[in-house]
């Protein structure tokens, strides 16, 4: 049996490039380099028809330990909630208010990124406190 080596996780947006900074942003990430020929993703982008441009975009660890991250233009907007969302792990280790103050430091960031804040889940007997968001399209995603 083979086993998976990589995983990439890809967003379906209608701007993979405003959606792909915003996660860069927030997980520390580097966009990728721009296409071979081309000294800026700009560049890139002007030589193509207006219809071809802003259709993907991909973002990745600097470190190579997190996985590539994939932005793709769709024509649907986002209608329901995500089926598979990301936890940013922005409190590993803490409890309590200390853990709370974290998660509410981190989304005051996001928030000045464009992300938009949601709701906090404070800790019961089974789960520690996390913040619920949303990114700058809509998409779902908890501070953990």
């Amino acid at each position: 049996m083979a086993s998976v080596k990589q995983v990439q996780v890809t967003f379906d947006c209608a701007s993979p490039r405003r959606v792909g900074l915003f996660w860069c942003e927030v997980l520390g990430y580097v966009a990728a380099a721009p296409p071979e020929g081309f000294a800026s993703w700009d560049e890139y982008d002007s030589s193509l028809p207006a219809e071809k441009r802003d259709t993907w975009f991909v973002a990745s660890d600097p470190e190579k330990v997190g996985p590539r991250l994939y932005f793709q233009r769709v024509p649907e907007g986002k209608v329901v909630k995500n089926r598979v969302h990301l936890d940013v792990r922005a409190g590993t280790g803490l409890v309590g208010d200390e853990r709370v103050a974290v998660l509410e430091a981190e989304c005051a960031r996001l928030v000045a990124l464009g992300g938009t804040r949601l709701l906090l889940l404070t800790a019961d007997e089974e789960n520690e406190s996390c913040l619920l968001m949303q990114d700058v399209e809509g998409n779902e995603f908890c501070l953990d």
